[in-house]
């Protein structure tokens, strides 16, 4: 409370960017209430685009202050909230992603859909609200606080489908599977506050590495609780089966969103608690866990995405799988060579907002041209919008993990890590998998050039949903062409002991 009353001008400086989606999704909330119903109200949707590049453009400002400084990091109310180069890189990517996903919205939601089309586009506000904050979190309330906004809002999002009862049982299964989730993270907390006797991160790893902790076997039953939660959050094997279900049933951009925003939060999440609050010993217990979470989970994802003939189950899988690789980094052993896992994972995991965002936006096209969203939809396709053909080709590629895509280096690059710090097991499954994911991809490549669709029709591809298309299409060569750049940057502002680490 001290914290919270001598807040000063600066402190809302460094909160800026937070502040700056509250302000706008309050407003906008309350602007769509009394625009009259003549007024077409994707104009909402174009206010939050514009509210999420302002966002944007503060953290680049932050970023840029941290540099011109040298300092590592900003703390404000009382140390509970750190803006760091961690949390800034994550942040960009969660606003970049919004706002595909925005943009993706633009193009393909209709009235019969969602009736409510302004509220839709202003919720989306407060979800990467919270994934900023999760990233920015130095203490567990703190963090609780962004995963629950960021949760109960993607919860209305999934619903947003009045018209369809699919949409309704998709969100009731979201709901009790992250209550679920929130419930194992909450309670891992409370158990790590009852024997550390505080909530900050940083406070609780110090505690812990001093070793003689008399509630050592408390606390371990406490991390393996919140690796049980982020496990759900995450949708790794075997804490998955929600995923299908819930991606199937959403709305199509809402299935983008879930499928990209929140992983890339709930990995900050685990990121930071994990990397923090863990002492030497409890890392040798629970990452092992993890490990093997994450070897199941590119197991299970990759053949369960085989026997789906609906497209966004299958891709629900490929999540499944592709969350796995993401979660290599944050099990490997630092005290080898090895000690560049985050700009891995950062660039594996934009490739991933790339290829992902880019295939629902192609999906969202052939369901509005179908009515359906099968594999058979794609049938034919090359025939009816070739060149959206073309750019969902380069799109596959690049969750498969074929050459020049930035999918390919992404893999590529964690593999590297799995080698160099002798995780000769996770190496070996992660080839085996993607080897069987050529196969698995393969199938809609097949259904667009190799099979006859219902009618030669041209499919109508609408102009923000091509942008959203070709943008993912093309970032994906781009980055596996020229991979260089984007980790030159992310080595040249991020340090893991300054950045990470919040001790």
């Amino acid at each position: 409370m001290e914290a919270l009353q001598t807040l000063t001008v600066q402190d809302l400086w460094t909160l800026a960017p937070e502040l700056a989606l509250l302000v706008a999704s309050v407003v906008l909330l309350v602007v769509e209430m009394f625009l009259p119903a003549r007024v077409n109200r994707d104009l909402i949707g174009w206010l939050v685009m514009l509210s999420l590049a302002v966002s944007a453009a503060l953290v680049g400002v932050h970023m840029a202050d941290l540099q011109a400084s040298g300092a590592s990091a900003v703390s404000v109310l009382g140390g509970t909230y750190r803006v760091d180069d961690f949390a800034n890189i994550l942040k960009l990517v969660v606003l970049a992603a919004s706002g595909l996903v925005v943009l993706l919205s633009l193009g393909s939601v209709r009235r019969e859909d969602i009736p409510i089309r302004g509220d839709y586009y202003s919720l989306i506000l407060p979800a990467a609200l919270g994934a900023m904050i999760m990233a920015s979190s130095a203490e567990l309330i703190t963090l609780y606080v962004g995963l629950e906004l960021m949760s109960v809002t993607t919860y209305v999002l999934v619903a947003m489908r009045k018209s369809r009862p699919s949409s309704g049982e998709a969100a009731f299964k979201y709901l009790v599977s992250g209550g679920v989730a929130s419930a194992f993270i909450l309670y891992g907390m409370s158990l790590l506050y009852g024997a550390t006797g505080t909530t900050g991160l940083g406070e609780i790893g110090a505690a812990l590495s001093a070793g003689s902790d008399p509630f050592e076997r408390l606390v371990n039953i406490g991390f393996y609780l919140m690796v049980a939660g982020f496990a759900l959050k995450l949708a790794l094997a075997p804490f998955h089966l929600w995923a299908a279900d819930v991606y199937q049933g959403a709305p199509t951009p809402v299935t983008a969103l879930l499928a990209v925003v929140t992983k890339g939060a709930a990995f900050a999440m685990a990121y930071r608690t994990l990397f923090n609050a863990m002492g030497q010993d409890e890392r040798d217990l629970v990452l092992p866990a993890l490990a093997v979470l994450a070897a199941i989970a590119m197991i299970v994802g990759t053949t369960g995405a085989l026997r789906q003939s609906d497209t966004k189950r299958f891709l629900a899988l490929s999540g499944v799988a592709n969350a796995g690789i993401l979660a290599i980094p944050l099990v490997l052993d630092l005290s080898h060579v090895h000690t560049s896992l985050f700009a891995e994972f950062v660039y594996y995991l934009i490739a991933y907002v790339f290829m992902n965002v880019g295939a629902f936006a192609v999906l969202a096209m052939v369901e509005r041209a179908e009515g359906q969203t099968g594999l058979d939809a794609f049938a034919g396709l090359y025939h009816r919008a070739p060149w959206t053909a073309g750019a969902m080709t380069v799109l596959l590629c690049s969750l498969a993990g074929l050459p020049i895509t930035g999918g390919f280096f992404g893999k590529l690059l964690i593999l590297f890590g799995t080698v160099q710090t002798r995780a000769y097991w996770l190496a070996a499954i992660l080839l085996a998998t993607t080897v069987v994911s050529y196969y698995v991809y393969f199938r809609i490549i097949r259904q667009m050039y190799m099979r006859g669709g219902r009618t030669e029709e041209p499919i109508r591809v609408t102009t923000p949903a091509g942008i959203v298309i070709w943008i993912c299409a093309l970032a994906s060569v781009a980055l596996g062409v020229l991979p260089r750049p984007i980790l030159s940057w992310i080595d040249a502002v991020f340090s893991l002991p300054a950045d990470l680490m919040v001790r």
